[in-house]
């Protein structure tokens, strides 16, 4: 269960706050839009679930742990097991092969390369490029990279998946595919090929997943809307 309790955040001492003590539960197994105007705080709140940024009051908790404004090591070892990322341009490395993007945070989670890359074909697979594992960025299209970003979200098998505006590029067709596989971590049962087969979340509940987006395609068909 992912949580913030009393939040805010200000990007200086002294300056403006955002959430304005937002506590708010995001179910597991369900996918959660967080939208509002633009500068409301759409993307910094992601960041600060995700323990990139530390709030100014308030904090993030973990299956009821407060991880927010835990020490740097601690912050760190939770992103690398329990939280994957989706950016809105994918930010896959232009000079390798796409299977390689995809099993980074494994091998930062200390996975060996051989259990690491059998994970990311099979998550490439389930969203419909397992074809363009061995191809550069370069050589696919933007819908397939951002897929590609949703598998390199998942390929630890992350209790909560965060995806920052992952549609805001990209055709209705496109944003279709990432929101189905999007819609799909949520629910599914098991992580495919993973190390030790990492269940889907304490209890078998489901992964957490939440986007922040202005899509009004998003909004319609997720689970549960969270207005800043």
């Amino acid at each position: 269960m992912l949580a913030v309790q009393g939040l805010s955040f200000a990007y200086r001492r002294g300056g403006e706050e955002l959430f304005g003590g937002l506590s708010h539960e995001f179910v597991p197994g369900r996918v959660t839009a967080v939208t509002g105007p633009s500068g409301r705080g759409k993307s910094t709140l992601l960041y600060v679930l995700g323990l990139m940024l530390t709030p100014s009051s308030g904090n993030v908790l973990l299956d009821g742990e407060p991880v927010g404004s835990a020490p740097d090591p601690v912050r760190s070892r939770v992103r690398a097991h329990r939280i994957g990322f989706v950016f809105q341009d994918a930010v896959l490395d232009p000079s390798r092969v796409v299977l390689d993007s995809v099993v980074e945070p494994a091998l930062y989670a200390g996975w060996s390369r051989r259990v690491a890359r059998a994970r990311g074909r099979a998550l490439l697979d389930q969203v419909g490029v397992g074809a363009r594992a061995d191809h550069r960025p370069g050589e696919i299209s933007g819908g397939q990279a951002q897929r590609v970003a949703v598998c390199r979200a998942l390929v630890t098998g992350p209790s909560v998946i965060l995806a920052d505006e992952p549609t805001g590029n990209l055709d209705r067709e496109n944003a279709q595919g990432v929101l189905a596989a999007l819609s799909a971590a949520a629910t599914d049962g098991h992580s495919a090929g993973g190390a030790d087969n990492v269940e889907r979340g304490p209890g078998g509940l489901g992964r957490t997943v939440v986007i922040a987006t202005h899509d009004p395609f998003v909004l319609e068909h997720a689970d549960e809307v969270l207005a800043l």
